[in-house]
This record gives C-alpha cells, sequence and structure tokens, in this order.
C-alpha cells in the first residue's frame, strides 16, 4: 500500500521574502552551472561531473 502526504504551509512575509531570495540564487546557481556543462560538451565533448561542478 501506498501512501502520500500533502502539506501547505503559510509563510509570513518576512519568510517569503527570505524564500524567494534563496530560490532566486538557487536558481542562479543551477543555471550557470548547466550552461557550463553544456557548453563544455559541445566545445570539447567532455563530461563534467558533480565533483567538478560542486567545487566551482
Amino acid at each position: 500500500m501506498e501512501k502520500a502526504y500533502s502539506y501547505r504551509f503559510y509563510p509570513t512575509p518576512e519568510q517569503e521574502s527570505l524564500l524567494r531570495r534563496t530560490l532566486g540564487c538557487v536558481r542562479l546557481v543551477y543555471n550557470k552551472a548547466r550552461h557550463l556543462r553544456t557548453q563544455t560538451w559541445y566545445e570539447k565533448q567532455e563530461r563534467v561531473g558533480y565533483a567538478e561542478t560542486s567545487s566551482m
């Protein structure tokens, strides 16, 4: 038997601001890493792994 749970929360305006800022930063870092990995593949046909991406 599988169960699923659904949660919802209502952040305060201060928490909402912090969440938006944090997610914006996460999105920026992810997009830059994705771009670098894609660019490296098309230019050199080399894979950039997690360790290299994380060290950047």
